[in-house]
């Protein structure tokens, strides 16, 4: 049975996907991107990596699969460790594999697990839809080289002479009034064309970046999806307060209540603010080092959590 589609459908909704004996996916966001070199426009996106330290089972991929495909949880435990096998024998064996829509595999040379992404999937739900474009760029120089044929005509037209003759100056004052009106128009035709050609350009910058807008637009009004078997809808709560705490470090999820029990009463021996939660829809039980109101506080915390006690602490970010 492959689990690969189950792990890309996991990762629309969650930040860490962990996969029992390998590794874990995690994801982060990306914001939107301009390549000024090639005139592109990339939408915001989540970036996967993989972490091959964060291997312990969550029970959050096993409880998707037995939900999924009708099985028990310790049947689904079981397909986990299979399917593991078998990429650990193909890496050993091939020295590499792919996973659909996910990423894949390789060994460096120092024989080492390298991941690489696919770059054709977007897991951020707010980008459903939305894809890179490139806009056509602007010919300046060609606009400039007809504006100067345009000028070089006009002067072959109206060319400047100037006749001496021995008769009189009245004679030659006239022939210097002409060459300064000639001049005269000449300097008025060059810069009312070099006006026209500045007031071009600002007109087709403009064009391109509304012709952009208009796509981008068009792109989010006739967004479809279909993905298989989909997740549960996603219900949103704003806070009511500055108060909340929605960044937790998270220390396991037990499915024996009082193994659940005994981690909490540790955590707080050695001095954390830690916290049990409830049983969530999975049948685990999560205990928590501790929750912070900000990203960099818990990412922080998780970080020396890492180093001093628990290798395999994760950060959930979830409104409790």
């Amino acid at each position: 049975m492959k689990i690969e589609h189950h792990i890309s459908q996991l990762l629309y909704r969650y930040q860490c996907v962990t996969v029992p004996g390998f590794g874990a996916f995690l994801t982060e966001f990306q914001s939107a991107q301009i390549d000024e070199s090639s005139h592109s426009f990339f939408p915001p996106k989540k970036s996967i990596s993989f972490n091959p330290y964060l291997k312990n089972n969550d029970g959050l991929l096993a409880n998707h699969l037995a939900q999924a495909e009708k099985i028990t949880y310790e049947v689904a435990v079981t397909v986990i460790q299979n399917e593991v096998n078998l990429w650990k024998n193909t890496i050993q064996e091939i020295g590499q594999f792919t996973l659909k829509n996910v990423g894949g595999f390789s060994l460096n040379s120092e024989k080492n697990l390298v991941f690489i992404p696919v770059d054709h999937v977007n897991y951020l739900k707010e980008s459903f839809g939305l894809s890179s474009y490139t806009s056509p760029s602007v010919q300046r120089e060609t606009l400039r080289e007809v504006y100067k044929e345009q000028v070089e005509t006009l002067e072959e037209i109206a060319p400047i002479t100037i006749t001496p003759e021995k008769s009189n100056n009245r004679n030659w004052l006239k022939y210097a009034a002409v060459f300064v009106l000639t001049a005269g128009i000449s300097s008025a035709v060059g810069f009312k064309l070099y006006e026209n050609y500045e007031n071009q350009i600002a007109q087709e910058t403009l064009l391109v970046e509304t012709n952009v807008q208009k796509k981008v637009n068009q792109k989010i009004q006739e967004a479809t999806f279909f993905i298989d078997n989909p997740l549960p809808s996603v219900t949103l709560t704003v806070p009511k307060s500055e108060d909340k705490q929605p960044y937790h470090v998270v220390a396991g999820a037990f499915r024996i209540e009082s193994n659940a029990e005994n981690a909490y009463k540790t955590l707080l021996r050695l001095g954390f603010k830690a916290k049990r939660l409830p049983a969530n829809k999975h049948g685990l039980f999560p205990v928590l080092y501790g929750s912070f109101s900000s990203y960099a506080e818990a990412h922080d915390a998780m970080k020396d959590i890492k180093k001093l006690d628990n290798k395999d602490a994760w950060l959930l970010i979830e409104e409790l």
